[in-house]
């Protein structure tokens, strides 16, 4: 099995161990900050949410050029901007999981030749699309590790 097939179903498989985890926060529990200056569970779903938008663009965009630089994004404010606060949990979760089984199969179809495509996001160093698809479920399994 090549790496873009394991790396999907290891994402299959943290979404699918993840979501009824997440379902047993309530409302208040998703809504409470570790401080004034940290994100609420709600928050930081909702930048995994984000994280997995960015991250469909990037990861189909990719494969239709060889090389493709991509802006960075203001995570702050595009938590702000989405009020991911008053959304509620359940939908939060729903939308997350949904979201990321679907990227589950996008990943599971990139052919090994686009694997090398050259993606620059930012003003980070240009990375591989392979090594961008790897560092997605990273980051996403730090992220859930904060909300548990």
């Amino acid at each position: 099995m090549d790496i873009m097939r394991q790396t999907a179903l290891q994402l299959q498989q943290i979404v699918e161990r993840s979501e009824d985890r997440l379902l047993v926060f309530t409302e208040a529990g998703s809504e409470s900050r570790p401080s004034s200056t940290k994100w609420s569970r709600k928050e930081v779903l909702g930048h995994l949410i984000d994280s997995a938008s960015n991250n469909h663009q990037r990861f189909v965009r990719a494969q239709l050029r060889g090389e493709l630089v991509f802006p960075s994004y203001a995570q702050e404010d595009w938590n702000r901007i989405q009020q991911y606060q008053s959304e509620t949990w359940a939908n939060l979760v729903r939308l997350w999981a949904s979201y990321n089984l679907h990227l589950a199969h996008v990943i599971e179809g990139i052919p090994e030749s686009a694997a090398g495509n050259r993606c620059t996001i930012g003003e980070h160093e240009p990375m591989t699309l392979q090594s961008l698809v790897i560092d997605y479920v990273k980051h996403l399994e730090h992220h859930l590790a904060q909300i548990r």
